[in-house]
């Protein structure tokens, strides 16, 4: 039975307040970025999209994204932000606790430089709403951006983290979301992780749900955002697999959105 509720928990504090732009100076800008935010690639050119992360572990997410046209680059220096299409927030790690007010009680390969750089980098899109993508930790940063808090250990962490290899296990997408549009009702999904998101940030929607009632999928109510806790790049062209159905339909829709 799916419970949509099951694992909220309370936000303790927002990185919209000054007091973390303050602590952590992880919003600042450089005129790279438009100041109103709607500068817009040239009609007719390769969607150029940047992924977040650390050179030799996005190949998958590239890969993925260029069979479907698009062009990518790794990098995390948000100064570059606005020279790009939409931003890919890959899976990794584990957050660094202290960016959501606990402290560490069950997180995993924790790189306190990169949560912060992400978290930057999401400022730069968000500001110029501009599409972002968040996978698997991507997802995490989104929420954490947002407000929303971290599980750092899922009480069915069994069911879900890694073991060797990918698990697999049903989902439900709420109707009319976009992943009931690409997917239908109940599919299966990937799964490699053994955190989730507790309470969704502000304006954040869980909009898909494992059976126990873990964020699988999540979307901002304004902007271009989604994120989820899957691997769509691992269920796609060299990486497909039977028993899910295909990522690719998610990285095309993520594309879409991308100003043409």
């Amino acid at each position: 039975m799916f419970q949509s509720g099951r694992l909220q928990r309370k936000v303790v504090f927002s990185f919209w307040s000054k007091v973390h732009i303050m602590d952590y100076g992880l919003f600042s800008l450089n005129n790279r970025v438009p100041a109103d935010g709607m500068a817009a690639p040239e009609e007719g050119f390769m969607k150029k999209i940047v992924i977040a992360g650390n050179s030799g572990s996005t190949e998958n997410y590239a890969e993925a994204l260029t069979r479907l046209g698009a062009s990518c680059t790794v990098t995390t220096d948000c100064r570059f932000a606005g020279d790009f299409d939409a931003l890919l927030l890959p899976g990794g790690g584990d957050i660094d606790p202290v960016l959501f007010g606990e402290s560490d009680h069950g997180s995993r390969k924790i790189e306190p430089g990169l949560d912060r750089k992400q978290l930057a980098m999401l400022d730069a899109f968000v500001r110029l709403s501009r599409p972002v993508l968040g996978i698997c930790k991507g997802m995490q940063i989104i929420n954490v951006y947002f407000g929303g808090g971290v599980i750092q250990d899922l009480p069915t962490n069994y069911a879900h983290q890694y073991d060797g290899r990918d698990q697999v296990h049903p989902s439900h997408a709420v109707p009319g979301s976009i992943f009931h549009q690409l997917y239908g009702a109940d599919f299966n999904v990937n799964s490699a992780h053994h955190q989730g998101i507790g309470s969704p940030g502000r304006g954040l929607s869980v909009v898909q749900y494992a059976p126990d009632g873990v964020a699988e999928g999540i979307v901002h109510e304004n902007l271009p955002v989604i994120g989820v806790q899957w691997h769509p790049e691992r269920m796609c062209f060299a990486r497909r697999r039977e028993d899910t159905p295909d990522g690719s339909l998610l990285l095309s829709h993520f594309l879409s959105l991308t100003v043409s």
